[in-house]
């Protein structure tokens, strides 16, 4: 039976260097956020206060996750890191928006072209591809739990800094990927989103349970504490998860309540199309009748022609410049 591998702030100790970082980072990206939401309100923008609430609590959660120690033993403990830092934290963020947010804060400028230049670009556009960041998160963590990784990183503070930035980083592009509320250039699929979802559930679901079974490899856990852990990484994984299919339940939702209003006007428009006004036609006056008007011509006299009236003006001297 080896020892209990655990992370510093898990065990209970003070928390190191990069836990504190990390936990100064999240206090500052919630007042950057709050600072932009600020400015956007005082020039007269709308934007919603839940996201706000939404990105503050994700904040606090990364921070308290970093720095706090949670109850229970030390898998259980590490597990609640788990669900906080690496699921239910990257979807307070992403619902919050903060990517459209940075946009509409940018003043035109080459930041803000690069920015959207680089969130359109086609390796973002594959890079948020829903099965791919399935894999990413998913596929991160049976490395992480059924190999010896996780019993290597308890010795080694870069790499246990390294792997909880992937686990963030991993989770963060899994909800951005899957809920898809900030504007990219390839907007995939409801179904890709909704199968990747599930997927990547049931592979959370099964890894939980092999946790449950067995512990990773090179570390030693009490029964109970391992039991405990592996219960709240499966159950708790499904809760953060209906939140993600909540969102996109409400995508679907909308989305066909436009569709169904969009064929409701073209089915009450009239088949001829829209009324057009016939043009409007300008009556011309000819020469002739001019000369008929003449006030030269005694009434009741037969019309003179223009050419008769144009000869008695040379007779008499007149001439074009008179």
């Amino acid at each position: 039976m080896t020892p209990d591998h655990t992370h510093p702030a898990l065990a209970g100790t003070d928390p190191g260097p990069a836990q504190l970082l990390a936990a100064a980072g999240a206090v500052l990206a919630v007042a950057a956020y709050l600072a932009a939401t600020a400015r956007l309100r005082r020039r007269g923008d709308a934007w919603p206060f839940r996201r706000d609430a939404s990105f503050t609590a994700g904040g606090t959660a990364l921070a308290a996750a970093a720095t706090a120690t949670p109850p229970g033993g030390v898998f259980t403990a590490h597990m609640a890191q788990h669900l906080v830092a690496a699921m239910a934290a990257p979807l307070l963020l992403v619902l919050a928006r903060p990517l459209t947010l940075v946009l509409r804060t940018l003043p035109p400028g080459p930041v803000r072209r690069g920015l959207l230049a680089a969130a359109h670009s086609r390796p973002a556009a594959w890079l948020v591809f829903p099965p791919l960041a399935a894999l990413l998160d998913v596929g991160g963590l049976w490395v992480l739990y059924r190999t010896p990784l996780f019993a290597a990183a308890h010795d080694r503070p870069l790499l246990r800094a390294a792997v909880h930035f992937h686990v963030l980083a991993a989770g963060l592009l899994f909800t951005f990927a899957v809920c898809r509320l900030d504007p990219l250039r390839r907007r995939w699929s409801l179904p890709w989103r909704g199968a990747a979802l599930l997927i990547a559930g049931a592979a959370h679901a099964v890894l939980a349970k092999t946790l449950y079974a067995a512990p990773p490899p090179g570390t030693a856990f009490t029964e109970t504490d391992l039991h405990t852990g592996a219960q709240l990484m499966y159950y708790g994984g499904d809760l953060v998860e209906a939140g993600i299919g909540a969102t996109l339940a409400m995508q679907w939702y909308a989305a066909t309540g436009r569709a169904r209003a969009a064929r409701d006007r073209r089915r009450r428009s009239p088949a001829a199309g829209p009324v057009r006004r016939p043009p409007r036609t300008r009556v011309r006056t000819r020469p002739e009748a001019v000369a008929d008007a003449s006030p030269s011509s005694p009434p009741g006299a037969a019309p003179v022609p223009a050419q008769l009236h144009r000869g008695d003006d040379a007779r008499e001297g007149g001439g074009p410049g008179d």
